[in-house]
């Protein structure tokens, strides 16, 4: 597969406070890739590096082996999309995109279809001042779209979607990626993506913790596998338990969870120990689960944990900082 976007060694200081850490890893052709993180974990500040808003201290951030400042016409290889709030609250939709496309030397034309593309046509006329979030949200990919470029790079685009408009935007993403285009879409949350992408890069406190296929990190939380219990006899099955080589954990007054067990090896032991049983569940690790796990150490008191508050100056495709 081709790197449609290659970070190496990226790093950011804002003065004594390490945003971003040794930071590498590749965005391919034709997938969709995760950029995870809790919030806070360098994952807006990354994106912004990519796209020259935020001055790099260290490493590099390139599209097909180039920085962004040094493209040729960046709007038609770049689309972005970082935040729903860049716009003019009383200029209209059409006329917030007829402005971008004057600055980016865009056929007027390109404007309806990429309406069309967003489902805003029918309040293309509309003040944005009058958009919920997300029809905003809509609006500002829409913008990224405007030069029909072959990676996109999306920032939490779900904010402010109904589950309909997640529906979708999950669509609308894997359509990208059937045509070739490259997707990189940032989420604090796995679960919002899980159907959506093919490749995760998981960060915490700037730094990599994965990168890997979601079909890899799926065979992962397929390890986590073990039956949860419930028995009026909690005690005496912890006695009879703690006996035997495995591991178990309490989970309620009632309930106990041990790690690794089957059906066809728990049945026959609380038979044994004539264990009266009011519920056995056979439980399998999630991806969430695996997510959290990784992120485990990610400390929401640290300074960067107000990094996805920040503001970004709204940058007009093909713009250089």
């Amino acid at each position: 597969m081709t790197s449609a976007i290659e970070v190496r060694g990226l790093g950011k200081d804002f003065g004594h406070i390490r945003a971003v850490d040794d930071l590498s890893f590749e965005v391919a052709e034709g997938r969709v890739t995760g950029f995870l993180g809790p919030n806070g974990s360098g994952k807006t500040t990354t994106l912004r590096m990519l796209l020259g808003l935020v001055s790099i201290t260290s490493g590099t951030a390139t599209f097909g082996g180039k920085r962004y400042a040094d493209l040729d016409h960046p709007v038609r290889h770049v689309g972005a999309a970082l935040e729903a709030t860049s716009f003019h609250p009383s200029r209209r939709a059409e006329d917030h995109l007829k402005t971008v496309a004057l600055a980016s030397r865009i056929p007027m034309t390109r404007i309806d279809e990429t309406l069309e593309l967003v489902g805003l046509t029918d309040v293309a006329r509309r003040r944005v001042g009058k958009f919920s979030l997300g029809m905003r949200q809509r609006l500002q990919l829409a913008t990224a779209l405007l030069g029909d470029p072959e990676i996109l790079i999306l920032d939490e685009p779900a904010n402010g979607l109904d589950p309909q408009g997640i529906q979708w935007l999950r669509q609308f993403i894997r359509g990208q990626a059937a045509a070739g285009h490259a997707v990189l879409v940032s989420s604090h949350l796995l679960s919002e993506m899980e159907e959506t992408v093919d490749d995760v890069v998981i960060i915490s406190q700037g730094k990599l913790v994965l990168q890997t296929t979601l079909a890899d990190m799926a065979a992962q939380a397929g390890t986590g596998t073990g039956m949860r219990i419930r028995t009026p006899e909690i005690h005496r099955l912890a006695e009879v338990l703690n006996a035997v080589p495995v591991g178990w954990h309490q989970v309620a007054p009632d309930t106990l969870v041990i790690d690794g067990a089957t059906p066809e090896w728990f049945g026959p032991f609380a038979a044994q120990h004539q264990i009266v049983l009011y519920e056995l569940v056979n439980e399998r690790g999630s991806l969430e689960d695996v997510f959290l796990r990784l992120t485990h150490g990610f400390d929401a008191s640290h300074p960067m944990a107000a990094d996805s508050g920040q503001s970004a100056p709204f940058l007009m495709p093909g713009d250089q900082s």
